[in-house]
């Protein structure tokens, strides 16, 4: 049967399916908070990637427990894989990609970088574990020791008159040392 110009019914996609909604997986830290992020994402972190391998019998309604991650860091673990997969889709330029790891920790305080650096470890995301080791490395370069115990939480357990002997004994190891 054919049909005339003013009854034929309009031109429809052949493809009218949704896409399937993203697979997610809910990771609860420390201080249970919950986190819905889509596997791509997840199985950028390698603890989470063998928890499944290890435990096949696990679905992705499964709530996995991080516990040595603390929300606000696991925020921007996250973030910042989001946008390394994005990079890696794209075939970003390495340019682009170490100005985003230069931004990304430029803005962070100590504190941040350090327990950004026990979550990552944690998680094992070693992209982004290389990008904040370097990052500590470039913030302890040339400081004085005093800087670099406090960077990291350390008691001095010297006696004045210790220190003041190992100081004269490596007098060599304090030149050139920026100002705190």
């Amino acid at each position: 049967m054919s049909s005339t110009s003013g009854d034929h019914e309009p031109n429809l996609p052949t493809d009218t399916a949704t896409p399937a909604p993203a697979k997610t997986i809910t990771l609860k830290t420390a201080d249970a908070n919950y986190f819905e992020v889509e596997e791509p994402v997840a199985m950028e972190f390698a603890t989470v990637k063998t928890f499944f391998d290890d435990n096949t019998e696990t679905t992705f309604g499964t709530v996995i427990p991080l516990p040595n991650v603390l929300a606000e860091p696991l925020s921007l673990i996250i973030q910042y894989c989001k946008r390394n997969l994005k990079f890696r889709a794209e075939s970003a330029p390495e340019d682009a990609r170490k100005a985003y790891d230069a931004d990304f920790v430029k803005e962070l305080s100590n504190e941040q970088l350090r327990e950004l650096i026990l979550a990552v470890n944690y998680l094992d995301v070693k992209n982004l574990l290389d990008v904040l080791n370097q990052a500590v490395a470039d913030r302890i370069k040339n400081k004085s020791v005093e800087y670099v115990r406090q960077f990291f939480g350390i008691e001095n357990d010297f006696t004045p008159e210790e220190e003041a002997r190992l100081r004269e004994e490596n007098a060599w190891a304090f030149e050139g040392v920026d100002e705190d």
